[in-house]
């Protein structure tokens, strides 16, 4: 007798299995053939081994579905545990599932939030870390590089790729002076760090979201308080890297442990930093673009996915830039 586990940690069990469990006994009826217990966050089925394959693409789209919709009625059940079997790539349901040409999705958020690549140069981010383990995604203001490594780092977590994601910027003033906002040091850094926050809402439920920033699953932090660490086994993203200086720079990139991906999002026309100062992200483009297993890709203005104005408005500014 052949034997499946199946981990639940991302999944809500009330949605799995339902009220009173009805959902649970829907899944023993539909495979009747097979032993199935349910013990924690752990599922478990025993049985030969065409019908656990079957089970597995099934139970796949099942939790699709969940991911996507953050629901599940007792019909929408009976018909994926029902229908034919698929690609497991498939999602829960063909017709709710973005088309590639748009891009296909990286990670289901909360509240139906389908996050994915929607430009060709987010698509290249999105094949890029699958094959290198350093990424440098540069371009401007509202290309959707942030938010596209975001979801890239998530989406691994949700996969166990990865055991950690780690998100930092530098606290870099941006014509302002960080001494004057109130509050203690953590208040001080936060709004820097809020655009990173913002990204991880529309992405995980925020119950979980919750628990992940307080078990440090997810940690987001200012670029110097990565000094002295080795960062292995996770996610790592150094956001506006423009405002880091040449050592700053050079200090991230050597935390990176054996089991590690960085990607690096910068845009070099908003450097903040002081004018006698280098930016450490130009200099490592510069001087790290023929190393192997890094991988440097370009963002544009035809890249921007906020309001139509935004790419106009760069236009603009590129003319007396």
């Amino acid at each position: 007798m052949n034997e499946l586990k199946i981990e639940l940690d991302n999944v809500n069990p009330v949605i799995l299995w339902g009220a009173n469990n009805e959902y649970f006994e829907l899944f023993k009826r539909q495979f009747p053939k097979l032993k199935i217990v349910a013990r924690g966050v752990e599922l478990k089925v025993l049985g030969d081994e065409t019908e656990l394959s079957t089970f597995k693409q099934r139970f796949e789209k099942v939790v699709a579905h969940i991911e996507h919709f953050q629901s599940l009625s007792a019909n929408q059940l009976e018909g994926l545990l029902g229908a034919p079997v698929s690609k497991p790539e498939d999602a829960a349901n063909p017709s709710d599932k973005p088309s590639l040409v748009g891009g296909e999705a990286i990670v289901y958020g909360p509240n139906g939030i389908v996050v994915k690549a929607r430009t060709a140069n987010q698509r290249r981010m999105v094949e890029s870390i699958n094959r290198s383990d350093i990424l440098f995604a540069i371009g401007p203001a509202g290309t959707g590089k942030t938010y596209t490594a975001v979801a890239l780092a998530v989406r691994a977590l949700k996969n166990k790729e990865i055991k950690r994601i780690i998100l930092t910027r530098p606290a870099v003033e941006a014509g302002e002076n960080l001494g004057f906002l109130p509050g203690d040091m953590k208040e001080k850094i936060d709004p820097y760090l809020r655009p990173l926050y913002d990204a991880l809402d529309d992405m995980i439920p925020a119950d979980k979201l919750k628990v992940y920033l307080e078990n440090r699953t997810i940690e987001i932090a200012p670029l110097a308080f990565m000094r002295g660490r080795t960062l292995d086994n996770c996610f790592v993203i150094l956001d506006e890297a423009q405002n880091a200086t040449d050592m700053q720079f050079k200090m991230f990139l050597t935390r990176m442990g054996p089991s590690a991906k960085f990607i690096v999002t910068g845009d070099v026309t908003q450097v903040d930093l002081p004018k006698k100062q280098q930016s450490g992200l130009q200099t490592g483009l510069r001087i790290l673009s023929d190393i192997k297993g890094i991988d440097i890709i370009y963002l544009s203005g035809e890249d921007v996915v906020r309001h139509k104005l935004v790419k106009r408005i760069l236009e603009a500014y590129g003319d007396i830039n």
